[in-house]
């Protein structure tokens, strides 16, 4: 009896052994008091930062909200609009603790928890690029951690931020934007215009034409047949409540002096915005991002993860423009296999 006693107590240990976790190896997914720990002493507030940041109308104070902590792999989120605010990004909190990613809400100038100075002679690409490199001084981030990743108007300046500043990155996510205003505004006319109803078109150019973008019947028609197809394919009753704020919260002024009024192509100050023979100065890995149903290429987005040095694309075969949100999984598993490549060193 202790004999067998002996021996079913043995298998028992070697079973457990066997199947207890093994130690965590070096590049390991954070534990969780680490990836949790306080960064700052004194009173916590759940990450937030306030950025002073200088422009040339004076200082103004710029809100930023980190979540977890990742020494090797901090993730800077620009969103878009222009003029939209972080809140669309709160799907991340679903996916990027689990891989150990640490990440950070920006509220740009003029948008959401940042000041809002309300003069359009601010509501400008290279000093919104500035903006961004003084953000980046104040969260310490550096080429050993710094990864950028911009959402349409985000990404344009993720784009200008590169060219300018790619020494301070160690990767770069251009996510559902093209590098050329004027061949979104082509795209967007030759292609997504001519998917509607020509009644339904010829509706949205009337109002165009008159410049009533105010009219509730503008929106009425946009919704059903413009939105709910090329911005998030989602049941628009069943709109995420973190997207809905973001755009509900939009500031107007800066989406019109930047974009424009319509929907269909760029006629504000990005209306000649356009880097695509400056792409293949851009050698720091980047990830770009498309959707099968975007209102942006996803071929020329394609295009464009080859004109760079260190290029890969990702598509969203089921995603539109807002496909972190309806087609998450493969936003998320491309997104975060891309930081994981860059992190070991699998993608140079």
């Amino acid at each position: 009896m202790r004999t067998v006693t002996f021996f079913l107590l043995a298998l028992a240990v070697l079973c457990s052994a066997c199947l207890a976790p093994s130690a965590p190896k070096s590049g390991d997914i954070l534990s969780l008091k680490t990836y949790f720990t306080a960064t700052d002493t004194g009173v916590q507030n759940g990450g937030v930062k306030i950025i002073p940041v200088s422009t040339p109308k004076g200082t103004f104070n710029i809100w930023t909200k980190r979540f977890g902590n990742n020494p090797k792999i901090k993730l800077l989120l620009l969103q878009g609009g222009p003029g939209c605010t972080h809140e669309y990004w709160e799907c991340m909190e679903s996916f990027l603790p689990a891989e150990g990613i640490e990440f950070i809400y920006y509220d740009q100038l003029g948008t959401g928890f940042s000041d809002n100075p309300g003069d359009t002679a601010l509501w400008d690409l290279p000093r919104y690029v500035e903006e961004v490199e003084q953000v980046r001084q104040a969260l310490g981030l550096n080429n050993n951690n710094f990864y950028l990743l911009g959402h349409s108007w985000g990404g344009i300046l993720a784009m200008e931020y590169a060219l300018k500043y790619q020494d301070n990155l160690k990767g770069l996510i251009i996510s559902n934007m093209m590098a050329s205003g004027p061949e979104y505004g082509k795209y967007a006319d030759e292609v997504l215009a001519k998917q509607l109803d020509p009644r339904i078109l010829d509706s949205i150019r009337a109002i165009e034409a008159k410049g009533d973008f105010e009219n509730p019947k503008y929106m009425e028609l946009l919704l059903p047949n413009f939105y709910a197809v090329h911005i998030c394919r989602l049941p628009v009753e069943q709109w995420p409540a973190a997207m809905v704020r973001a755009f509900d919260s939009i500031n107007q002024s800066l989406y019109v002096t930047m974009q424009g009024p319509s929907e269909f192509g760029v006629s504000g100050k990005l209306e000649h915005w356009d880097v695509k023979s400056k792409l293949p100065a851009i050698r720091v890995p980047t990830l770009v991002v498309g959707a099968t149903h975007d209102t942006m290429d996803p071929e020329h987005m394609k295009w464009m993860s080859t004109a760079v040095q260190k290029g890969r694309f990702l598509l969203c075969p089921n995603g539109s423009h807002m496909c972190m949100w309806d087609d998450q999984k493969a936003y998320m598993n491309g997104l975060i296999s891309f930081i994981r490549d860059v992190d070991t060193g699998a993608m140079q």
